[in-house]
């Protein structure tokens, strides 16, 4: 029988290659190595969330400042301050449904409106007429602004549409 020398240089090869990947039996047969380095790193971690982000940071807390008592004619204070959609969170600059309404102005997302007059009523509700501007253009407009009864909820008529925005 004969055998080439490249099929006896190949044997060693043949022998290594399967002691390449085994894997040891207990962690004590190589000490200071770690199987699972996640185990050693991050033991006491929670959970991480269902979509699997970690936020790093935390929801600011924005104060916002009491209502101001407005002269007659213009937003009652009871409706001042700032609103975002039901669906929104507070505080969102780029929201769709961000709203600030002070004594004189309505501050929309792409719009500011300047109080011309308010009509209010007993009832928690007001129709205050502002000239727009915005995007470009100038407009005026009286819109129907409703409050509900504790005061967490403003509902904004224009145009026959209505839009509920909650107090940030």
């Amino acid at each position: 029988m004969r055998t080439s020398s490249s099929a006896l240089l190949m044997l060693p090869l043949l022998l290594i290659v399967p002691a390449c990947n085994r894997t040891p039996d207990k962690q004590e047969d190589q000490p200071g190595v770690v199987t699972n380095i996640l185990d050693q790193t991050l033991p006491n971690m929670a959970e991480p969330p269902v979509n699997g982000i970690t936020p790093v940071e935390t929801v600011p807390d924005v104060q916002t400042p009491p209502p101001v008592a407005a002269p007659d004619g213009l937003v009652p204070a009871a409706m001042q301050g700032r609103w975002a959609g039901a669906a929104e969170r507070c505080g969102d600059k780029a929201a769709a449904l961000e709203l600030t309404v002070m004594p004189d102005q309505l501050l929309f997302h792409e719009s500011v409106g300047t109080v011309q007059s308010v009509i209010q009523d007993k009832d928690d509700r007001a129709a205050v007429e502002a000239a727009f501007t915005g995007e470009g253009q100038s407009w005026t407009r009286t819109l129907a602004l409703s409050l509900s009864k504790d005061g967490k909820a403003l509902t904004i008529v224009n145009d026959g549409t209505a839009v509920t925005r909650k107090r940030c």
